[in-house]
């Protein structure tokens, strides 16, 4: 199945403008703009990138997010929202052979706007759903997207998982798993997070964090005889004796979400996907990229002369490795002509 990148409300329409440039230029016989808009991943600029990476550190969570949670797998969930404020979980379609790493969101409804909280000295983010409900956690653990603006319950801490701990807990009850051991695979290049909520502070109970408890039911029913009376009397065919051990079974899988569960618990991991764009290092080399960004007029008002082209290409050079103002000394210091030296 192919992954398209999602789009959000709010956001602008960059392709669909074009495609009004295309049109426009179509009628003149001009058909450039629509072959670029065709092909919207030919572009090599980072600020637009949309792909989903993982964050290297938590302090790297920022823009659209999604939660993906570690202990469910066949089909692998995520945490989402509806427009009533209800969450779930939903299932990811958009994923490669059943690893976490690769997946990524179909609907907007399992993606959460991340932004950090001014003021708060553990680094709280808020998650914001697409209906513009904020994700809350109340004093027991019951989780909602009701709110529109954020308070104490809306704050959530991403604290990393280290990276000896065991992710198979003790879930081999019967109709219970927490963490299925064959997505161990799958999760083991994953880095793992565990989001701390609200709840238990109030209640002095400490650290509580979202938790996601699988349980698995199976119902198994069995066909009955209709006619037991004439049974003894009427012979059955080959047909009717299938019909009677046939046996049919029905696998249902429930996902409950809480957000007082405790650290010990493996339901409570989760891998964290966000757009590449938002990450503080690409935004870091986007800025550096700018400020290095130098005109020859600029170079030329800068040393006071017109400059060659070696002379250019060695103040650029310079503007990159941070001997910039150096070098136009230098320049100044050449082109001056001293009339009482000797």
């Amino acid at each position: 199945m192919p992954i398209k990148p999602l789009s959000f409300k709010g956001d602008t329409k960059k392709a669909k403008k074009r495609k009004h440039r295309s049109d426009e230029t179509e009628q003149d016989g001009g058909h450039h703009h629509e072959t670029n808009t065709n092909n919207p991943s030919g572009s090599t600029d980072p600020s637009s990138d949309d792909s989903w990476t993982t964050p290297d550190v938590s302090s790297d969570v920022a823009g659209p997010t999604v939660l993906i949670l570690a202990g469910t797998t066949n089909p692998t969930m995520c945490l989402a929202s509806d427009a009533h404020g209800n969450v779930f979980a939903s299932a990811m379609e958009n994923i490669f052979e059943s690893h976490v790493e690769t997946a990524e969101p179909h609907d907007v409804r399992q993606v959460w706007v991340a932004s950090a909280v001014a003021g708060t000295a553990d680094g709280q983010i808020s998650l914001k759903a697409s209906h513009g409900g904020y994700l809350s956690c109340d004093g027991i653990g019951v989780l909602g997207a009701r709110r529109e603006a954020r308070g104490v319950q809306e704050g959530f801490v991403l604290e990393r998982v280290p990276v000896g701990e065991d992710a198979d807990g003790d879930g081999d009850e019967d109709g219970k798993a927490v963490v299925a051991h064959s997505s161990s695979s799958s999760l083991s290049s994953a880095i793992r997070y565990r989001l701390r909520t609200a709840a238990g502070t109030s209640t002095g109970k400490g650290r509580r964090y979202l938790a996601a408890t699988v349980t698995t039911t199976i119902t198994t029913t069995k066909t009955k005889i209709e006619d037991q009376t004439t049974a003894l009397h009427v012979k059955k065919s080959e047909s009717d004796d299938e019909d009677d051990s046939h046996k049919s079974r029905q696998k249902r899988i429930n996902i409950s979400l809480r957000g007082d569960g405790e650290a010990g618990d493996p339901g409570t991991e989760l891998v964290v996907k966000m757009q590449a764009r938002f990450k503080p290092r690409l935004q870091m080399n986007k800025a550096t990229k700018e400020r290095e960004k130098v005109s020859r007029r600029e170079l030329e008002q800068a040393a006071g002369r017109k400059l060659t082209d070696d002379e250019v290409r060695r103040l650029k050079r310079a503007k990159r490795d941070g001997s910039y103002y150096e070098n136009i000394l230098d320049l100044r210091a050449k082109s001056k002509h001293d009339k009482f030296a000797s």
